[in-house]
């Protein structure tokens, strides 16, 4: 279940789109879910815009700055 903070809404991928994200979330031990949102925030990253976070990062790795 989404975290109360947290804005749910449907998403529609291209099979291999999804296919791809999930194998690269079990290789860094994250849930497909928590790829998408570490995904777009590395892209916002690149485009120099930081979202505020609500909460840390998991799994040890540092909040993207």
């Amino acid at each position: 279940m989404a975290s109360p903070e947290k804005k749910a809404f449907a998403l529609r991928l291209d099979p291999a789109l999804w296919e791809a994200i999930e194998r690269l979330a079990a290789q860094e031990l994250r849930s497909s879910n928590a790829q998408i949102e570490y995904l777009l925030r590395e892209a916002l990253a690149k485009r120099g815009i930081k979202p505020e976070a609500s909460e840390p990062a998991r799994r040890g790795r540092p909040p993207i700055k």
